[in-house]
């Protein structure tokens, strides 16, 4: 066996040359991001024009762009920014007909204040709703004309627990609230008087960012909710408005639905396809090991069949134009990147658009796989396992690299930082460990007080399968995790010092404690079932004493494996306090470790030289201590705000 060559850092982790591709409301039209000035741009082009032919549209060379938005006016786009990862998202628009032009902010806000949603709303031509919190403790949603800029309150939060769902005609018609005791209020909203009336109260813990999706039928009559309906898997079901009836509208026995499109809307494939023109429910994702796809409209059904012929992978984001003859289609594969396709319904039309990474080959890169194993405990602890090509699969150093949320889940599809790791002859083991959505109720509540207990032993339940199997070396064991994956990473290497040989901690949190304490006023209501439920209120002394000692900051004076730590200085979810106590901590000890830190990022790194620098100190990282091979030699790029950080 021969291993393939080693790939530049920079083929994976450079500025996609596409992504995030959509067509326009009429059909004429493609937009996509597309590198442009350094950084990640808007670019337009005819939908019958290549990239040749396309002209960007934004300039920012400051921090790329990854929202944007197709407005019902052929004249004007719209995107999504804000200051160096701080998540204070700004609209912006942009004219099309003169797109050297600066954009125009549409909603000036003050610090601390975000948009967080943007939808059309079809009954007014040339506006847009969109949700945010000028007054910082409450999201209300604003209607935006968009040719004037004019901004009015359309319908003022006044429970800032509570979140308003409007139907198309922007009326006010469901309202979802959590409840002190945690459980989510579903009620219907009378147009006539404006009164809420309770319909379902549903669960509580097994809904820890809220019931998603949250969608009004396109008659405004009913409401599409994921419901575990007293059993394990996630189902879709219609609440009727008036009168709280549940009808299952989407179930596959055994699968739960899909809903980590929730976190990023427009950039991650959505929990339901929806109907550009009428809204009407087209297609539901449910989690497997490779995503399941049902479609729910029969119309819809020969234009799904004619998209799945188009890749072996798994359908990812959709647009078409407003009557459904025209689509842009991306895909999901572990090998093959990114790829994006047109495809005309009413002449039979299939083009292949272009791909992410054109110079990647798929024969190179290496397949994931789904395996699954029991916990301690004997839950089932489902995981995707990547070994390298070209190597005898025995024996192997290993990275556990695990997923941040922690209420979200690794999934079979393209990750670079598994492609690099299993290049460099790395095993990789990414383990949806309990918590983890997707996988039914049972799996997500029993992470209910287990933040560095359970949660954490079913990593390492996870090592000891893969040395069972013979896939790693017990010796050559490195973990690597961001955010919630980081937190997993300091406990690894503070709960079970002799267990790793190496670790990366990129954006992870340190002291439970300082983290929940900081989090923003108006992400409160969701704290009850999330960060309340399954840790710990910082408030209450005793709960406040258990997170103390479930903080690797409290345990630091164990850490002997060699660690890389990286941190954005603008990050709002996990401040770089985080990351300066802990390393500051192991210095003092004088205890070797390396840390980076981004001035002009946030929760993780945007800019293309901050990840590719970050990317070749993981791979030099791991190489030093577990003894993978690397691409020592390759000239680093030089950077201005990604530095070593010597005394915290």
């Amino acid at each position: 066996m021969t291993p393939p060559r080693l790939i530049g850092v920079e083929e994976l982790f450079a500025e996609p040359a596409f992504i995030v591709p959509t067509i326009s409301p009429d059909g004429t039209r493609i937009a996509y991001l597309a590198p442009h000035g350094g950084r990640r741009n808007i670019w337009v082009r005819g939908v019958d024009q290549t990239h040749a032919d396309a002209v960007p549209v934004t300039h920012d060379t400051r921090r790329g762009i990854i929202t944007y938005h197709w407005t019902d006016d052929p004249r004007w786009l719209l995107y999504q920014q804000d200051t160096d990862g701080n998540e204070d998202w700004h609209l912006f628009r942009v004219d099309l007909d003169d797109p050297a032009a600066p954009p125009r902010d549409l909603t000036p806000m003050g610090p601390g204040s975000r948009v967080f949603l943007v939808e059309p709303l079809p009954t007014r031509s040339g506006t847009v709703l969109v949700w945010m919190n000028p007054r910082v403790a409450s999201i209300d949603v604003h209607r935006i004309d968009v040719a004037s800029g004019e901004s009015v309150l359309h319908h003022e939060e006044l429970d800032p627990l509570t979140t308003t769902l409007l139907d198309r005609r922007g009326e006010p018609a469901f309202q979802v609230l959590t409840e002190d005791d945690g459980t989510v209020l579903v009620s219907g909203v009378d147009h006539a008087t404006g009164a809420a009336r309770p319909l379902r109260r549903m669960g509580g813990p097994e809904y820890p960012l809220t019931v998603q999706p949250q969608l009004v039928t396109p008659d405004g009559g009913g409401l599409l909710v994921g419901s575990f309906s007293g059993g394990d898997d996630l189902r879709l079901v219609r609440i009727d408005r008036e009168t709280g009836a549940e009808t299952v509208v989407a179930d596959v026995p055994g699968h739960s639905l899909d809903t980590m499109g929730v976190l990023l809307p427009g950039v991650l494939p959505p929990t339901v396809y929806t109907h550009r023109g009428t809204g009407r429910p087209l297609a539901v994702r449910f989690v497997d090991d490779r995503t399941h796809i049902e479609v729910l409209d029969p119309e819809f059904a020969p234009v799904y069949a004619e998209l799945a012929t188009l890749s072996d992978g798994v359908l990812g984001t959709l647009s078409s134009d407003v009557t459904g003859r025209r689509w842009v289609a991306t895909f999901l594969h572990d090998r093959e990147p990114g790829v994006a396709w047109f495809y005309d319904h009413a002449t039979g039309e299939k083009r292949r658009l272009f791909q992410s990474y054109p110079d990647l080959d798929p024969a190179e890169l290496a397949p994931m796989r789904a395996v699954r194993f029991p916990a301690r405990d004997g839950l089932e602890l489902p995981a995707y396992l990547t070994l390298p090509v070209g190597i005898p699969p025995r024996n192997l150093p290993m990275v556990l690299l695990v997923h941040g949320g922690p209420w979200s889940q690794d999934y079979w599809g393209y990750n670079p930082e598994v492609q690099l790791l299993a290049n460099r002859g790395y095993a990789v083991l990414q383990v949806n460990y309990r918590g983890s959505v997707g996988y039914g109720r049972r799996h997500l509540v029993a992470a209910v007080g287990e933040f560095g207990r359970a949660m954490q032993t079913d990593l390492v339940d996870g090592i000891g399968w893969a040395v069972a199997q013979g896939y790693a070396d017990p010796a050559r064991v490195g973990i690597f995790g961001v955010s919630f994956g980081g937190y997993a990473a300091l406990v690894g290497i503070t709960a079970t010092p002799d267990l790793f040989a190496a670790a990366v901690d990129y954006v992870g949190v340190s002291d439970l404690v300082a983290a929940l304490r900081a989090l923003p006023p108006f992400t409160r209501r969701y704290n009850a079932n999330s960060w309340y439920r399954y840790a710990g209120d910082p408030d209450d002394p005793a709960q406040a004493a258990e997170l103390t000692a479930r903080s690797p900051i409290t345990m630091a004076d164990r850490i002997t494996t060699p660690l890389l730590v990286a941190q954005g200085a603008n990050d709002v979810r996990v401040p770089r306090a985080q990351s300066d106590r802990i390393v500051a901590s192991l210095r003092g000890r004088g205890i070797p470790v390396e840390y980076l830190l981004a001035e002009d990022e946030g929760h993780g790194f945007e800019n293309e030289a901050n990840r590719l620098r970050l990317y070749r100190a993981v791979e030099r990282h791991l190489a030093a201590h577990l003894g993978g091979r690397t691409s020592d030699g390759l000239q680093d790029v030089p950077v201005t705000s990604l530095h070593e950080v010597i005394d915290p």
